[in-house]
């Protein structure tokens, strides 16, 4: 079967992404495994690597970017989205207080979805809304998981350091007090992709005087839960069969 599309240098670009497929690659196997020529398939490895599609290895291998998940992951978004609604509402419902999804956007997050508390004092985050990577519980949940290069650069500027991070990825939550905005804390929980990448962040906030300066100890089984099953939407999106 012809795999030619009939633009030689993305035909050559798609065979270097299929080779890594089978798992981390150096020049030489990439090489063995594409039949390209050495210079070629460095000059494509490396271009690809400046996008993102392509990164290295601890040992200096070739390997799959993570652009390629943040791409499924974005292909996923109307189905995850669909489902955020009721999970939302849930949560609100639950917990008294608003709930949001946040997905990151570069150095911003961008509120999708969201159930608004009915009256009362909240803490109002519309749809569209972009906030802060350096600020709230949102804001750690999207980078704790990061490869150690983007964490690192996330970091500079943020009102949270590595060290609370860590505690993120420990517990599979975070809150935030105060630290976004002032009187107002938060609690987040992350949603993962096929993968098992991060692709989003569940929420919920209000004013600290509810929330208290634990909002953890009050709803973050609530939240967790609340994220644990949109991740289980994007699962069984992935494994069902196409039509």
């Amino acid at each position: 079967m012809d795999n030619s599309s009939g633009v030689g240098v993305l035909d050559k670009a798609a065979t270097v992404l299929s080779a890594l497929e089978a798992g981390p690659a150096t020049l030489a196997q990439l090489v063995a495994a594409t039949g390209l020529a050495r210079p070629t398939a460095h000059r494509l490895a490396v271009a690809l690597e400046h996008h993102r599609l392509v990164a290295r290895d601890m040992q200096g291998r070739f390997v799959l970017g993570p652009r390629l998940a943040e791409l499924a992951s974005a292909a996923g978004e109307d189905r995850l989205l669909a489902a955020a609604g009721p999970v939302l509402g849930a949560l609100r419902d639950h917990t008294n207080e608003s709930a949001q999804l946040f997905r990151r956007q570069g150095d911003y997050r961008v509120c999708v979805a969201a159930a608004e508390r009915p009256m009362g004092l909240r803490d109002t985050i519309p749809v569209g809304a972009t906030l802060s990577m350096l600020a709230g519980s949102a804001a750690q949940v999207l980078l704790a998981w990061e490869e150690p290069d983007r964490l690192h650069r996330g970091l500079q500027g943020a009102r949270f350091n590595a060290t609370a991070l860590s505690a993120v990825r420990r517990r599979g939550w975070s809150q935030s007090v105060g630290e976004r905005e002032p009187g107002v804390a938060s609690v987040s929980a992350p949603v993962r992709g096929p993968s098992g990448r991060v692709v989003a962040a569940v929420s919920i906030s209000g004013p600290i005087e509810r929330l208290s300066r634990q909002p953890g100890r009050l709803h973050a089984a609530t939240v967790v839960a609340g994220a644990n099953k949109l991740t289980e939407v994007l699962r069984r999106a992935h494994q069902a069969p196409a039509s």
